[in-house]
């Protein structure tokens, strides 16, 4: 199933906002305008675009806003006097890289998140998202100490890997366990 198909088929029963993270390179392989209309077309919310820096979003900035998706910003522990101007123009939610290097599990975040959030919400009430090595539910409460969320990928990727067909039920207790923590 491509992921077209298969977000019509989760709008028949999910109402939650949901984003498309991807790289560039397939934007523009698919055609920047018909990608992002096509975005809209199937309820998607948002996109996140990792490999696009906060100067370059001008290239999917216009598609984005006549077609009411959301391109997400992100702030990395490197963005330092960047964060402020980030933040003014941030849509959607910010995601706030926990730690550099590579996405996966970390055993511990020593980034100085606190100071990062704080800029933040002196310059937007957009949401704030933390990502990055969040895997287990101690992490994902710590997390939402200092922002509105957590952002969980690696970890669900490899309950996805160890269990094939059979993931959704994991994938499942997993993410509750996450959202207890959070919520908690």
């Amino acid at each position: 199933m491509n992921s077209e198909k298969m977000v019509r088929e989760l709008r028949k029963d999910v109402s939650v906002p949901m984003v498309f993270m991807t790289y560039a390179n397939v934007v523009y392989s698919y055609g920047a305008e018909k990608f992002i209309s096509t975005c809209q077309e199937i309820g998607i919310d948002g996109l996140v675009i990792p490999d696009i820096p906060f100067e370059e979003k001008e290239e999917f900035q216009p598609y984005c806003k006549k077609y009411n998706v959301d391109l997400i910003s992100f702030i990395a522990p490197t963005s330092e006097n960047r964060i402020a101007m980030i933040a003014k123009e941030a849509e959607g939610f910010l995601y706030i890289v926990s730690s550099l290097g590579v996405t996966g599990a970390r055993n511990e975040i020593t980034t100085d998140l606190d100071s990062i959030v704080k800029i933040v919400r002196k310059n937007t009430d957009v949401p704030c998202a933390i990502g990055f090595g969040i895997s287990t539910p101690e992490q994902a409460h710590k997390m939402a100490g200092y922002a509105d969320g957590a952002i969980v990928g690696s970890a669900i990727i490899r309950i996805l890997e160890a269990y094939g067909k059979e993931a959704p039920k994991h994938i499942g207790e997993y993410v509750k366990t996450m959202k207890n923590a959070v919520i908690g």
